[in-house]
């Protein structure tokens, strides 16, 4: 059978790592790992998918899980028999729908703002606080860091990201999608959103957009600023921050985003789905699979964080003796924001997934000048309406 997800050359070692135990125990079930860069993964998989040639067992993540699962793509993981008996329910209902679950967590992590204080220091820029840093601060801060850091070092690549976009929003009250499955953030949001992402460029604290537009093909930690070590701030989520200090090669630490003094916008999120093929011929071994990645200690010391914190509470224990800095750090984060945090993500409805090119479209002709920041808005909530409609 096929195992299929995204990631770079050290998690695709890894996993392969685990395929290896999980053979071992099981001689007679043979598993054939398939993995590309996230950009186009997403895009394969649709193909796979439409043409009945999916991997047997499917990562998923964001709406992902209910889009395919609504089209029928799915298996409901109820009729396998899977252990989900050690994972949070939290961290379960990412994955399911319609009283169906169709996926399971690989590990819980969060957004966040991922700081490289050697940049900070060569500014002579002091850390922000970040308890109590607005969005005012941040954009000062930005600033400061632009005036003092030498050319081609910059403060942080563009943020436009959906993750944050629902992260600000949030903070505003709003969110990214309502629970009825309408476009939920509003047009002044994304109004001061590109109003402030565009001073941050015009600034220097951000590349010019040319740039931009090439980093966004470029989705690798090692590929990122952050990752060659020129940039201060990177938002991402917080189990990236293993890769992406091994690609800087230094420790990089983990901050709240700013803003969430006064309401909270941040949330637990699973980090990872694993889903399973409706179509697969061999359901009950993709389960085998699944629980080996998700139960097993002996798996969960392989991939440690690199998935998130794991989701089950059995192997989170049984790693914190093998965790490295980054692992730990990324777990102190989570125990920190676990009591802060706001209420559980609103997960888009089926066609969301079509939002994040949306936004690179858009985010694009604001950053060339093409759109001004209130006409983006209008034209993003639009097309982000019309692709949740079909």
């Amino acid at each position: 059978m096929r195992f299929g997800w995204w990631g770079n050359n050290d998690r695709a070692a890894a996993t392969q790592r685990v395929i290896d135990a999980f053979q071992k125990q099981n001689p007679g079930i043979k598993v054939k790992g398939s993995y590309t860069d996230f950009n186009s993964y997403f895009d394969r998989l649709a193909t796979e998918v439409a043409g009945g040639r999916a991997p047997d067992v499917i990562t998923l993540g964001g709406a992902y899980p209910r889009e395919y699962g609504d089209r029928g793509a799915l298996l409901d993981l109820a009729k396998t028999g899977l252990d989900t008996g050690r994972i949070g329910a939290a961290a379960l209902d990412n994955g399911k729908f319609g009283g169906v679950q169709y996926g399971v967590p690989t590990g819980v992590n969060a957004i966040a703002v991922v700081v490289n204080e050697a940049v900070f220091d060569k500014a002579g820029v002091p850390l922000p606080d970040e308890d109590t840093w607005t969005w005012d601060d941040f954009t000062r801060l930005a600033g400061d860091l632009a005036a003092k850091l030498p050319e081609g070092t910059f403060a942080l690549a563009d943020p436009t990201r959906t993750d944050m976009l629902d992260a600000y929003s949030r903070q505003r009250g709003e969110a990214l999608y309502t629970a009825d499955g309408k476009v939920g953030i509003g047009e002044q949001t994304l109004t001061d959103w590109w109003t402030m992402t565009l001073g941050l460029m015009k600034a220097g604290a951000t590349p010019p957009a040319s740039q931009t537009a090439e980093l966004i093909t470029q989705p690798a930690p090692e590929q990122s600023l952050m990752g060659r070590g020129q940039a201060a701030m990177q938002f991402d989520w917080s189990n990236q921050l293993t890769a992406l200090s091994k690609a800087a090669g230094r420790p990089l630490r983990l901050m709240r985003v700013p803003g969430e003094s006064t309401r909270p916008g941040m949330w637990l999120q699973a980090s990872q789905i694993y889903s399973i093929n409706a179509r697969s011929e061999h359901p009950q071994e993709a389960a085998k699979l699944v629980d080996f990645l998700v139960n097993s200690p002996e798996a969960g010391k392989i991939i440690l964080a690199d998935r998130g914190i794991p989701a089950n509470s059995d192997v989170r224990a049984a790693i914190q003796g093998v965790l490295g800095e980054p692992e730990k750090a990324q777990a102190a984060f989570i125990d920190a924001l676990t009591p802060k945090a706001g209420p559980p993500l609103v997960i888009g409805p089926a066609g969301s997934t079509d939002t994040p090119k949306i936004l690179d479209r858009v985010n694009a002709e604001v950053l060339f000048g093409r759109q001004q920041p209130a006409a983006a808005a209008a034209d993003f909530v639009q097309q982000v309406a019309t692709a949740i409609k079909q």
